[in-house]
């Protein structure tokens, strides 16, 4: 039995601490995603702390230190929902995998990415009753209780923000997930949610914020979650060596089919997910099912927000034999995706962004005659027309 409530055919990365993908194929059932389908990620052992014993103490550069209950919480601060993907940075580094080893690290192939609708206060209202002093260049670090032996030294997980963008409406303290109360699974009974940034800013179970001059210490701001030169050896690597990651690339991915599927020659409909990063929208998805020779634009799902993923599919006539699917998005600026994860490639594997690639085979059918049939003359890769449904080609616009 799947253990936190998870679906039985979630893909367990490591038990302790608990993390685990769902199937590709499912994330695409809906714009939202599933209490038990949710992608989990985690550093430590999971804190057990009852709402009424939770605490959170606001300190640093403010006027007015705080600490508040839950209570104080969840009824002295107005209310506000967001549709929001997080996303792990290192989503798809089974891809990179493939380009060089990763010691130590997981590899999450296409389900380390959820939606949910999350319900909390704005930071910026938490911060403001504080007295939050509005200076450039401040950062707002952010501490939890559990604790990461992968750290060293060995530390409680943490995190930091621009202070510019913890001021942003989308940016809230949250106790609900999907209306229901924030599991303990997944950082409740109050965690941060910080929109348009890599999963690891939006630190669960918080009970310390603190405005600070500099970016957070800690050894997941300062060692870990950063993009080193692919040269670097990580062990050795300085405090502030590398880029930090923070807001999300232009990404997409196939989730229908997955990855070496068998299916059968005729209509096939390919689904999937593009993102723009910190709230830009994405313009179109083009899809190709010869190695990126020839393209066709995919259908997009409507935007459920600016910070949240949109879906897309396709239906094409699939040809028998061995097929190359590939997807690259381009957001609404006419920014692409690079198309190599070999260019990629880094020692932690973080922030694949590079096409989508799935390798699938079509079977041929039989004919009515029970025979089989080879399909249309051409090769397998090529496109034929496209079936009702599918992309029309117009930039940008879905013909839903």
């Amino acid at each position: 039995m799947m253990p936190w409530g998870k679906r039985a055919d979630f893909i367990v990365r490591e038990r302790l601490p608990f993390n685990a993908e769902p199937p590709g194929e499912v994330l695409a059932d809906g714009p939202i995603t599933a209490l038990d389908t949710f992608y989990c990620r985690n550093h430590g052992a999971f804190p057990d702390v009852p709402p009424q014993q939770w605490r959170l103490t606001i300190g640093g550069m403010v006027d007015v230190p705080l600490t508040l209950t839950y209570e104080q919480l969840t009824h002295r601060f107005s209310a506000h929902s967001v549709v929001a993907t997080l996303v792990c940075a290192g989503n798809r580094r089974a891809e990179l995998l493939k380009v060089r080893p990763i010691p130590g690290k997981d590899p999450w192939a296409h389900g380390a990415i959820s939606t949910a609708e999350w319900r909390g206060a704005r930071m910026a209202d938490i911060l403001d009753a504080a007295g939050v002093r509005r200076e450039d260049g401040l950062h707002v670090a952010f501490n939890a209780p559990d604790v990461a032996p992968e750290a060293s030294p060995v530390q409680a997980y943490g995190s930091s923000i621009p202070l510019s963008k913890a001021m942003s409406e989308e940016v809230l303290l949250a106790w609900q997930m999907n209306s229901a109360p924030l599991p303990r699974i997944h950082g409740g009974p109050v965690r941060v949610v910080v929109p348009g940034y890599i999963g690891a800013r939006s630190v669960k179970w918080v009970d310390h914020i603190t405005v600070q001059p500099d970016p957070s210490e800690n050894y997941f701001q300062a060692l870990d979650y950063r993009l080193l030169p692919p040269e670097t050896d990580p062990d050795t690597a300085a405090p502030g060596e590398g880029i930090s990651l923070s807001s999300l690339a232009l990404n997409c991915d196939i989730l229908v089919p997955g990855d070496d599927a068998e299916v059968p020659a005729g209509p096939l409909t390919i689904h999937g997910w593009a993102l723009a990063g910190d709230g830009r929208g994405i313009g179109r998805v083009d899809v190709s099912l010869d190695g990126g020779q020839t393209w066709r634009q995919a259908d997009l799902e409507p935007a459920t927000s600016r910070w949240a993923w949109r879906l897309w599919s396709l239906t094409v006539e699939a040809q028998p034999g061995p097929m190359t699917l590939s997807a690259r998005a381009w957001d609404d600026t006419g920014v692409t995706q690079p198309e190599s994860a070999a260019a990629l490639w880094n020692p932690r594997g973080y922030a694949n962004n590079a096409w989508a690639h799935v390798e699938v085979n079509v079977l041929p059918r039989p004919d009515v005659n029970g025979g089989r049939r080879t399909g249309c003359p051409g090769s397998a890769g090529a496109f034929a027309g496209p079936h009702p449904g599918s992309g029309s080609g117009a930039p940008g616009r879905s013909t839903r």
